[in-house]
């Protein structure tokens, strides 16, 4: 086998982990319900968290990172009483538009999750965060939030990704 034909066997499997990712989430969302499911019945489902958060309320949410292969970034709120209260994907324009310049890097990932990738520019004093995600109904975007070199928003970036350019 050539390197054409392995490399090209390496993305087929990449693609089809990721819709296989994405139809699996579909269901395990629709097998929740908030006020009824507890975090047993999440963690049965998208398995141990990348993060866990502890909320003022005594709530706590669940970090599900989805990327580079995926662009979804699920937080689950499991309330007080064990219940999930909120499942909220949050790779989308809406919440995006809530970073604004000043703010800190722990402030952003606590809103996104973790990000795609992670890239330090030395001679600017800058690092971007990036996270791929779906404008419906199929574009594939991509939104950069940079960094000074104090870890505070300088600007944030939303573009539409090329076809063959890498995810992660």
């Amino acid at each position: 086998m050539n390197i054409f034909s392995r490399v090209t066997s390496a993305l087929a499997a990449v693609a089809i982990g990721a819709l296989t990712l994405v139809g699996c989430d579909e269901q395990k969302i629709k097998e929740l319900e908030e006020g009824l499911s507890t975090e047993f019945d999440v963690r049965a489902k998208f398995g141990e968290p990348e993060r866990i958060w502890q909320e003022a309320d005594g709530s706590h949410t669940l970090e599900y990172n989805r990327q580079p292969a995926g662009a979804k970034n699920y937080m689950i709120t499991i309330g007080p009483d064990g219940k999930m209260s909120a499942l909220r994907q949050v790779l989308a324009p809406h919440v995006f538009a809530r970073i604004v310049p000043g703010m800190e890097e722990g402030e952003v990932r606590r809103m996104l999750g973790k990000p795609a990738k992670m890239m330090t520019y030395k001679l600017k004093q800058e690092t971007d965060w990036d996270w791929n995600y779906i404008d419906p109904p199929t574009r594939e975007m991509q939104f950069t939030v940079t960094f000074d070199s104090s870890g505070r928003v300088l600007r944030t970036l939303n573009r539409e990704r090329l076809p063959d350019e890498p995810r992660g």
